[in-house]
């Protein structure tokens, strides 16, 4: 079935900060605007992602990509320098995107975002879908942590009214819940976590199972705690590719992985990017990459 959201031109931009809020403890909004931005467009899909392509270390203009061949050039970018983020909300009017960064411990984007302010700049590319319900779906299960939670409210905020939602989200304590868009039917649930690794592959479990035509699951947060998720979805539940969607928007430790990732040998590496070169479905590809990495120890 063919997604219900257009693939657009690759284009790259140059963003300024108009304006900054906190959202929560560990949430900020961060508005993106300027003339760099004219041209940009939307798919219109509530977890569409970008990438931003941060300033180098003592300049304050970020180095942007070239396209090529219709895509990002990353041989042309410092990728140390590049995060991938959800758009929360895109405001044509007045030219502006909304990005909520999480604010980790440590890391680039965490940095700069903690510290960022009106006139500072950013690189953006044109945007992905990917939440992609069936255009029959009448219920949808939606679980996030903190890091899933921006691209959840745009979701929900796009939901028709009369597709029963249930939420649920992870996050370290009850100060750090924000106040989801409101909709008609949806039961909320929030899971406060502070210490230990991610509830969410217990929260699915606990779920009652999707038995009922017509549903839809979207799950997104730590990478790691995702794997788990994809396996029970597709092979205990034994659902389609076409009604689940589990995304790992980022990994603990993040730094540390990627030395790990990079200290594998060449053949292994190789062999892992090739998974993603081939034609077969994008769910086998999925659960043969988790078992290779957690057979790696990653």
């Amino acid at each position: 079935m063919a997604s219900l959201f257009p693939e657009l031109e690759m284009k790259v931009f140059r963003a300024v900060v108009v304006r900054t809020s906190d959202l929560s403890p560990t949430l900020r909004r961060i508005v993106l605007g300027g003339p760099g931005l004219a041209g940009f467009e939307t798919t219109g899909c509530g977890d569409e992602y970008l990438r931003v392509i941060l300033p180098p270390p003592g300049s304050t203009e970020p180095i942007l990509p070239t396209i090529t061949d219709g895509v990002l050039d990353y041989g042309s970018v410092n990728l140390d320098l590049l995060r991938t983020y959800t758009v929360r909300r895109y405001d044509a009017a007045a030219g502006e995107v909304t990005l909520d960064f999480v604010l980790h411990e440590q890391g680039v984007a965490t940095t700069w975002a903690r510290t960022a302010s009106p006139g500072d700049v950013v690189g953006l590319n044109s945007p992905t879908a990917m939440y992609d319900a069936p255009a029959d779906t009448s219920w949808q299960v939606l679980v996030a942590d903190t890091a899933g939670l921006p691209a959840l409210s745009r979701i929900l905020e796009q939901t028709p009214p009369e597709v029963r939602n249930r939420v649920v989200v992870e996050v370290p304590d009850a100060g750090h819940r924000i106040e989801l868009p409101a909709h008609p039917r949806t039961e909320v649930t929030w899971i406060d976590a502070a210490d230990g690794p991610s509830r969410l592959e217990q929260a699915v479990r606990a779920l009652p199972a999707p038995t009922e035509p017509g549903g839809y699951l979207w799950v997104a947060g730590e990478s790691r705690a995702l794997r788990g998720v994809r396996k029970y979805l597709r092979r205990e539940l034994g659902l389609p590719a076409t009604r689940y969607k589990a995304v790992g928007y980022w990994i603990e430790n993040g730094e540390d992985w990627s030395a790990q990732y990079a200290a594998l040998d060449e053949t292994t590496r190789g062999e892992l990017e090739a998974l993603w070169a081939t034609d077969r479905p994008e769910d086998e590809i999925e659960a043969e990459y988790d078992e290779r990495l957690t057979a790696l120890g990653l």
